[in-house]
């Protein structure tokens, strides 16, 4: 179910607000690791730093990456293929991994993202304030990851019921917490036993827990955020939203947005050629293992019909 699917005015945008309590704890997952990052430069200079910590880190980082653009993006959110049930599942575990959301609640804020792409109604889109500098400077950070200090929580009744209907999707998405739990531990659990030292320990859940999920959340805000105020727009779209090739391979080919605007369940977005796209890939190599099977891969006519007419 994509969002063109979804049927506006059935049900309400919104279907509760967090409590207080639910806000404290967003917070502390957004900002800690935040405040990690930005200390990690001072930190790398002088102390605590190892090959150990980076391999784990660009582990933990590829994985949950992946387990956001092929699962919870392309797979969940707007059907690019279908996939056997222990890859559906190990595809939820993994990109509530990346510490952006349970599935059910990213897929309903995405799915709502492209039904209302940069009008009213749209949860995270940088023109919602004007135009003017100050606008877009404000807008810029609501995109990037203001959006998310709110407490509205959209419908998932309207946006996912798909997946609330789901009993996998229902459990993966209740033990969340566990998800998040792994994902930092499991760093620091690894680089101890491979270090033998509670030091490994400490700078492996550092590295390769806090500041790689911090790292990994601004590499995906950015593509709400840039990707829609600049870049190329080579197909039509009734949004904003844009091509960004500095940010392609660190995205897995998310940042070829524009694209995937103007075809929102193809399972490749970068379709131009030069265009790097590891998740469409890993969806080739699930294709071949025979994990996943009905994928949809670009079309010419579609891609022509799409094409922006230049004199």
């Amino acid at each position: 179910m994509s969002a063109t699917d979804v049927r506006a005015g059935a049900k309400p945008l919104i279907s509760h607000h967090r409590p207080a309590g639910q806000m404290i704890v967003l917070k502390a997952f957004l900002l800690i690791p935040f405040a990690a990052l930005l200390a990690a430069l001072p930190l790398a200079w002088g102390w605590g730093l190892s090959w150990l910590d980076l391999t784990l880190a660009a582990v933990f980082y590829v994985v949950a990456t992946l387990g956001v653009t092929v699962g919870y993006h392309r797979y969940f959110t707007h059907g690019a293929f279908k996939a056997r049930r222990s890859l559906r599942v190990a595809l939820a575990i993994a990109g509530s991994m990346a510490v952006q959301g349970s599935v059910i609640f990213w897929v309903a804020s995405h799915r709502r993202h492209h039904a209302f792409a940069d009008r009213d109604g749209d949860p995270h889109s940088p023109w919602l304030f004007g135009t003017t500098p100050t606008a877009l400077a404000r807008g810029f950070w609501h995109a990037h990851m203001g959006w998310m200090f709110r407490r509205e929580v959209t419908n998932y009744d309207r946006f996912a019921p798909d997946l609330v209907a789901d009993r996998d999707l229902r459990l993966v998405d209740r033990f969340f917490w566990l998800w998040i739990t792994l994902s930092l531990g499991l760093p620091a659990l690894l680089g101890g036993l491979l270090s033998w030292s509670w030091q490994g320990a400490v700078t492996a859940f550092f590295w390769a827990g806090l500041v790689r999920v911090a790292f990994l959340h601004h590499v995906t805000w950015s593509v709400n955020s840039i990707c829609h105020l600049m870049g190329a727009r080579p197909f039509t779209s009734r949004d904003r939203a844009t091509n960004f090739w500095p940010l392609a391979i660190l995205s897995m080919g998310e940042s070829w947005h524009n694209s995937h605007h103007a075809d929102p369940t193809c399972a490749r977005h970068g379709v131009l050629r030069g265009q790097i796209d590891v998740s469409a890939r890993v969806i080739w190599i699930f294709e071949k293992l025979r994990w996943a099977r009905d994928v949809r891969w670009p079309r010419a006519e579609r891609l022509a019909a799409r094409r922006v007419k230049t004199a």
